[in-house]
């Protein structure tokens, strides 16, 4: 039986989103989804951070290595098998959910025509 996961906040869809292409550190998250959402969707620090220590232990993302820069360490998060399919999931709730409101919508669009 397929595991369900409860629907992803916003800020966590985006964050799973912005692991779509590899690996990225906090800052690297923070600026891709602020570019995904064209500024719209600006996480705070404690935030991001609060996110990642809930998918993680959901088992959604991982930490997937660090590095030092400039004497202070970079921890770069990655998604897991349970994260990409969390991410597909709500990314098929939310399009059902929009088709459903835009079909009412174009319906209504012709009766009131």
């Amino acid at each position: 039986m397929e595991k369900r996961q409860p629907p992803l906040t916003e800020s966590q869809y985006f964050i799973l989103a912005a692991l779509l292409y590899g690996p990225r550190h906090g800052y690297g998250i923070i600026k891709a989804t602020e570019h995904a959402t064209d500024g719209r969707l600006r996480l705070a620090v404690g935030t991001l951070y609060g996110a990642l220590e809930r998918m993680e232990r959901s088992g959604l993302v991982v930490a997937d290595h660090e590095e030092v820069v400039d004497g202070r360490p970079r921890r770069y998060y990655r998604l897991t098998q349970d994260g990409t399919g969390a991410l597909e999931q709500e990314a098929l709730r939310m399009q059902q959910a929009a088709a459903l409101v835009t079909g009412r919508l174009r319906t209504l669009g012709t009766a009131q025509a």
